[in-house]
């Protein structure tokens, strides 16, 4: 099990990392833009990766890979809030294939997906942090280094437990 902590680090068997968290921290997550990061046990669903910035990435999860139609939709209007989208879009969205690095390595997380509840929250994901662990939206930011390693090991079923110390 990977456990992440309110003090900003990640744990996993004897690996130890440093991570980014929502500007608000670790608690229930209320609503879209909170800025929390929610608290609960949680599993990877989906891992997609920017195959032009990310070479020979070995994982037990199918990769998929980001082009520059793609996007997730975090607007509750939406019948599609909450899941990944085909851009232009009409409604509220976030592009992954960004010009920065944040998405080049994308671990989504089973938050509020099933059933999916409007303007609970939306796209709760692992990806690469930003310079000096910049606080997130609700994200969890890792290096990217750290998070191809972390993604090497990790099985499909690994839980991950997002935990107020």
């Amino acid at each position: 099990m990977i456990i992440i902590n309110n003090y900003g680090y990640l744990t996993y068997k004897k690996l130890k990392f440093r991570c980014s968290l929502g500007k608000a921290g670790i608690g229930d997550k209320i609503r879209e833009g909170d800025n929390i990061t929610p608290n609960g046990i949680f599993k990877i669903i989906k891992v997609y990766y920017r195959n032009d910035r990310i070479k020979n990435i070995k994982s037990n999860f199918n990769l998929i890979k980001i082009n520059k139609t793609m996007g997730w939709c975090n607007d509750y209007k939406s019948r599609y809030y909450n899941r990944q989208i085909k851009l232009p879009s009409k409604f509220g969205h976030e592009k992954l294939f960004r010009k920065d690095n944040l998405y080049d390595l994308i671990c989504v997380l089973n938050f509020n997906n099933n059933p999916t509840i409007k303007k609970k929250g939306s796209a709760i994901f692992i990806h690469i942090s930003r310079k000096k662990y910049k606080a997130t939206s609700g994200c969890i930011g890792l290096t990217k280094n750290n998070l191809i390693k972390l993604l090497r090991i990790l099985k499909k079923d690994t839980k991950i437990k997002i935990i107020k110390n």
